[in-house]
């Protein structure tokens, strides 16, 4: 055989389906829908916190009822996935609520990955890390939607260093071109180095320093913050990174990085036994820590030796 013939054959559904028809399933219904249906969508980056806001948002449905409907889209097994709405899940099954009213959409997965995103970017507070991964996820969309030929920019505009799908995505965010780089660079962190940019004891730009780190060195990070206590600056960061890049960043490294003194931040501990740094008050500053342990040992051994005088 040559070659095959294009027969131009159409799936059966389309043979028994109108334009009509099919323009009228694309429509948004608004139905409502068993919670055990309703599965998270994956890989959400925005945190559902059993915190006060939550709290207050079950009272809120337990008195009003849910007032704004969550928004799925359907699943092939029948069941359907949460677009934007999870806080409200969440909130409705603390209530005891087992069905809620939702707009169900035909999106595809890129669809509803934009969708997702653009709906929490009303939120008053969003973390660093929930920006990371949303604003990842959106843009990977976004390119992959470049890609495609039936869209009204040129694909190749896309495909010139994701530059199109970047512009697009700092207009629609309100945020810079580098601030977004910097945000999706957090995504290379490791959990407790992101929770701590969470937490702002890490700020931004020294997390993007971070993040250049292997998994290995970041870990060993994370011990050299416990054990002194205080967070690398800006500066400090910038150093492990040049290390890190020449292959000569180990533990010891870090440790004399972050032993360097800085403005704003505590002075290390002088002991790396925990039993030690626990018996010290925690109204002795930490440059007298090792005075007072010399005072404690010499307290103990006079009364040593008074014990031997007496016996």
């Amino acid at each position: 055989m040559k070659g095959k013939i294009d027969l131009a054959l159409h799936p059966v559904d389309d043979l028994f389906t109108t334009d009509d028809i099919r323009a009228e399933n694309k429509l948004e219904r608004l139905m409502n829908l068993p919670i055990e249906l309703i599965s998270d969508f994956p890989d959400h980056p925005y945190k559902v916190k059993d915190d006060e806001s939550m709290a207050e948002l079950v009272e809120s449905i337990k008195t009003r009822g849910l007032i704004q409907p969550v928004l799925v889209r359907a699943k092939e097994n029948g069941n359907y996935e949460m677009v934007s709405g999870h806080r409200r899940k969440h909130a409705c099954e603390i209530a005891g609520i087992t069905t809620i009213p939702a707009r169900v959409q035909e999106l595809s997965h890129d669809e509803a990955v934009l969708s997702m995103v653009d709906s929490n970017l009303q939120r008053e507070e969003i973390l660093p890390s929930e920006k990371a991964f949303a604003y990842k996820m959106r843009l990977d969309s976004m390119s992959r939607q470049g890609m495609r030929t039936d869209l009204t920019c040129a694909p190749v505009e896309h495909k010139l260093e994701n530059k199109k799908s970047r512009d697009s995505l700092a207009e629609v965010v309100g945020e810079s071109r580098e601030q977004i780089r910097r945000y999706i660079r957090l995504t290379e962190l490791i959990t407790p180095l992101l929770d701590m940019v969470d937490e702002k004891k890490i700020a931004l730009r020294p997390a993007v320093e971070i993040s250049f780190l292997t998994k290995a060195e970041q870990a060993m990070l994370c011990d050299a913050i416990e054990y002194c206590d205080a967070t690398p600056s800006h500066a400090q960061t910038i150093k492990m990174r040049k290390f890190s890049e020449e292959g000569k960043l180990n533990e010891s490294v870090i440790d004399s990085i972050m032993e360097e003194e800085k403005p704003n931040q505590r002075i290390p501990s002088q002991f790396k036994d925990e039993r030690i740094r626990k018996l010290i008050p925690q109204n002795v500053p930490r440059e007298r820590g090792s005075d007072y342990v010399v005072q404690a040992l010499e307290f103990y051994n006079r009364h040593r030796e008074r014990q031997r005088e007496e016996r």
